[in-house]
């Protein structure tokens, strides 16, 4: 067993510690000559013990133990090539295997339960970190979702708006067609209305109203059949008429038959 007092005066013990070397033939003579064939005792295995008490006695414990365990056969083996280029050349340090030192009992227990300590806090952490990475995704999906509806939101209302435009644009083409339609209507009945008046205005001559002043005579008038009619209209019509007309007995006769010919055309008789 290979006992080294740590830093915190805590002995430490490997229970083996394995060094493999190799010699290169053309040193072989020099090596042998010098160290004897057993060679690798003087130079590597009396001096293990002292480069791993080196190594303890500037670290505490729980770096021995733990932290820095996995480092030591790589720094024996720096430590032991070193020394050999120096006093040995072309003897080569191949391989350094370290097995897990020993401490006392009451120790390893503490360090045992604290590595389980560790352990729950790495899985803890762990945990944590899943939690975080599924809360994280949760937050960029919530933040897709999110994009994704206002993205809808704004065609829905970008097609209202385009439906109120279409609607309104509808709407003023209808009431542009009913107002030309109503000024149509209007202008039409404006150009009835002013040719009816055009056309009474051309009938009002001295004529159309002597024709219709007679015809309000005819309307009002009664006639009678025998020989006594022209001397009966004679004595019922308007003296002012047979004074402007100065007729004769004959004209009298004339236009009286005329009266009762238009008359009978108007639907009189």
């Amino acid at each position: 067993n290979n006992g080294v007092i740590g830093d915190g005066g805590v002995m430490i013990f490997f229970d083996r510690i394995e060094v493999v070397n190799r010699l290169t033939i053309k040193s072989v003579l020099e090596v042998v000559r010098n160290y004897t064939p057993d060679y690798d005792k003087p130079l590597i295995f009396d001096k293990v013990h002292h480069e791993v008490n080196q190594f303890c006695s500037t670290q505490n414990l729980h770096s021995v133990y733990i932290d820095l365990f996995d480092q030591i056969d790589e720094n024996l083996k720096n430590a032991l090539q070193t020394d050999l280029d120096k006093n040995a050349p072309g003897l080569e340090i191949v391989a350094v295997r370290v097995t897990k030192p020993k401490i006392p009992e009451t120790i390893r227990r503490n360090y045992e339960l604290m590595e389980a300590e560790r352990t729950k806090l790495l899985i803890a952490t762990e945990k944590q970190k899943v939690v975080e990475k599924e809360a994280e995704t949760e937050r960029k999906r919530a933040i897709i979702e999110a994009k994704k509806q206002a993205e809808v939101a704004n065609i829905t209302y970008s097609q209202m708006i385009m439906e109120k435009d279409s609607q309104r644009k509808m709407s003023e083409i209808e009431d542009a067609t009913n107002l030309a339609r109503s000024k149509s209507k209007a202008d039409a009945e404006y150009y009835a209305g002013k040719q009816s008046a055009l056309s009474n205005r051309l009938k009002l001559t001295p004529e159309f109203l002597e024709l219709m002043k007679y015809k309000a005579i005819m309307t009002n008038a009664k006639l009678y059949f025998g020989p006594s009619i022209p001397s009966y209209i004679s004595d019922n019509l308007p003296t002012k008429i047979i004074e402007d007309a100065k007729l004769t007995a004959a004209e009298l006769d004339a236009e009286l038959a005329k009266l009762t010919t238009d008359t009978l055309d108007d639907g009189g008789l």
